[in-house]
């Protein structure tokens, strides 16, 4: 896609959440999607999430190399209905509810076909320029990233899907075992996912800390995740006292605060396992001789990869209630006010969401 213009006189058009530039949101006209191909779909949208990184974007115009030159519309986290299908498509029917993968690759790069395609350079990602987003009625998607919900999930949390897939591809990586105990530092959106993911993976205890404690409240469901707040404890410490000074299995960083590094390292028990989930953005220090005396494998994640499938059979799973991280729903017409919101990042908000159906 391109990115959003104004319309000609002779196009048909539809209105979308459009960021013209930092500190300026629009709701207004642009062209409609295309024809749909032999291999897509043409999707009506639902329901829209509002991402940390969409209001980054808001707030700041940019994102490491990623900027904000030309309008764009935002959203990236998506649900809806199937309008129509291409020739080609055999797996989705017209009326099928389903949730789209908003990352497109290169399926010829050499990343795409080694199966990680989500670090192809070459990836078309929404809502990150110069790409647009979905924050609009209708977009046209390739099929094969596209996802039928089944009936356990309403389409409010089949939007919710993608940034549960960041989590599930996190745990993925984790490599966690029944009985594993778990420690999660950031209890941002990402961060009581990813505790959540790691409870119904089969940890037997998950502390997850975090400095505003109001964070913890959607997770009062899960009996095994135990909140720590940051401003009274050190998670490390509560760790060691509560393993008998062995440590964490696993450590998700899913905070990207660079103060987060000073004891990451003292969390993971020796030969246990630390998952960078959260992206920093400025540099941090990594204190790789506290990593070596641990023998402590570290992971990477970006994104997700062949996670979709896999995120969507657990959250329809009777151990997961994807609902309940929902803080508030915005009607279209209010996508300004939702995204205020966002930026003013409220403690005891987890999902801020956009419905674009039924407007």
């Amino acid at each position: 896609m391109n990115p959003a213009t104004a319309p000609t006189t002779q196009e048909k058009t539809m209105d979308a959440v459009v960021l013209e530039r930092r500190h300026e949101i629009q709701v207004r006209p642009v062209p409609a999607p295309a024809q749909v191909g032999p291999d897509e779909v043409r999707i009506a949208v639902h329901t829209v999430g509002i991402c940390g990184s969409d209001v980054h974007y808001y707030t700041h115009g940019r994102i490491g190399p990623y900027v904000v030159e030309d309008p764009m519309v935002l959203g990236h986290e998506a649900s809806g209905t199937v309008l129509e299908v291409g020739a080609n498509v055999t797996h989705l029917a017209v009326g099928d509810r389903v949730c789209m993968e908003p990352g497109l690759p290169n399926p010829r790069s050499r990343a795409a076909r080694l199966g990680m395609y989500n670090v192809d350079p070459d990836v078309r990602f929404w809502a990150t320029p110069p790409v647009d987003g979905c924050l609009q009625p209708e977009v046209v998607h390739p099929a094969d990233f596209t996802y039928e919900l089944p009936d356990e999930l309403s389409l409010e949390e089949g939007a919710l899907i993608e940034p549960f897939a960041v989590a599930v591809h996190a745990v993925t990586k984790a490599r966690i075992s029944p009985g594993d105990v778990v420690a999660v530092v950031g209890a941002g959106t990402i961060g009581v996912l990813t505790a959540i993911a790691a409870t119904a993976s089969g940890a037997s205890r998950v502390y997850i800390s975090d400095v505003a404690p109001e964070k913890f409240a959607k997770l009062r469901a899960y009996p095994t995740v135990h909140p720590v707040d940051a401003r009274e404890r050190d998670l490390a410490e509560v760790v060691r006292e509560a393993t008998g000074g062995w440590g964490a299995d696993v450590v998700f960083e899913a905070s990207g605060n660079s103060r987060a590094f000073g004891s990451l390292w003292e969390t993971p028990a020796p030969g246990g396992a630390v998952v960078l989930v959260g992206i920093p953005v400025e540099p941090v220090s990594l204190d790789v001789a506290a990593a070596q005396a641990r023998e402590v494998r570290v992971e990477t994640v970006f994104r997700y990869a062949n996670a979709y499938p896999r995120a969507i059979e657990l959250a329809a799973s009777p151990s997961v209630d994807l609902a309940e991280l929902i803080s508030a729903t915005y009607p279209f017409e209010q996508a300004v006010a939702a995204f205020e919101r966002g930026a003013e990042a409220r403690p005891g908000d987890v999902k801020i969401q956009i419905r674009v159906a039924g407007r």
